[in-house]
């Protein structure tokens, strides 16, 4: 059976080390190289803290990495600011970038798409990898059809720096999809200070919490008569999203077109 080669681009990050230690783990799989600008030049397996593992972490991606590595697959775990690049070069080599890096504006996931259908090399691009993360938006979609009336609060560590979170603003737009827009509440409500009911996108409520101590967490609260449905989710670790990155790994090889969002991907 040939392995799936495997690029890890954005290695030495906490997401990316998690990403290297599942990679090695597979029997279908295996490491074809590393790129990260911190590290140059260490055994990736050093940098994991295990045993080496005969890969290096060459310095930011570039094309001439990719050849070398004969890569099947790019794992995108770097920043906004390198992943718009990465991507491009990934398919220009050939090679189906699986990026699970936020931050792609639509210009760019457009210009992605139009160098994918040129080049015939499949993409990837996932704003959230919890297969239960997607389990939770495909329940609410089903929910609001009878439940209209629907507050999201979604909760991350402190050091997040977007409000509300990518998963909040899918879901809406999964609800969206059965519920029409419409104004929640009394009609006369108002708000003694600015922002205390949250963010409202189509009637939807959301309300953003960053505290030290939280991970990934969703709750998704409907609201009937005399009755209430939650559907909730927690992220507790970064071992959360590695299932579903091994998952779009898998399904990306062979890709001839872009694939937006691990749903998919699920049966």
């Amino acid at each position: 059976m040939k392995k799936i080669r495997v690029f890890v681009s954005g290695a030495c990050g906490k997401m990316g080390q998690e990403v290297v230690r599942t990679v090695l783990q597979q029997e279908d799989m295996v490491l074809a190289g590393t790129a990260d600008a911190r590290n140059q030049g260490m055994d990736i397996g050093h940098v994991i803290g295990s045993a080496r593992v005969g890969v290096d972490v060459s310095g930011p991606l570039e094309a001439p990495m990719l050849k070398t590595s004969q890569a099947d697959v790019l794992i995108d775990f770097t920043n906004p600011q390198s992943v718009f690049r990465n991507a491009k070069t990934a398919i220009a080599q050939g090679v189906v970038p699986v990026i699970g890096t936020t931050g792609l504006d639509e210009a760019e996931i457009e210009e992605i798409r139009s160098l994918v259908s040129k080049e015939r090399v499949g993409a990837v691009v996932v704003s959230n990898f919890a297969i239960g993360a997607v389990l939770m938006m495909r329940f609410a979609r089903e929910a609001a059809k009878y439940l209209p009336h629907v507050d999201i609060i979604e909760l991350h560590h402190d050091q997040k720096i977007d409000a509300p979170s990518g998963t909040a603003l899918k879901t809406v737009d999964w609800i969206m999809e059965t519920r029409e827009p419409m104004m929640q509440g009394h009609p006369n409500e108002y708000e003694k200070i600015p922002g205390a009911r949250g963010a409202d996108v189509n009637g939807i409520h959301i309300h953003s919490v960053r505290l030290p101590g939280l991970i990934a967490h969703q709750e998704v609260i409907f609201g009937g008569l005399g009755q209430t449905l939650t559907i909730r989710h927690d992220a507790f670790s970064r071992e959360t999203y590695m299932p579903g990155i091994m998952l779009a790994v898998r399904k990306a090889l062979g890709l001839t077109e872009m694939v937006i969002g691990l749903e998919n991907f699920l049966d």
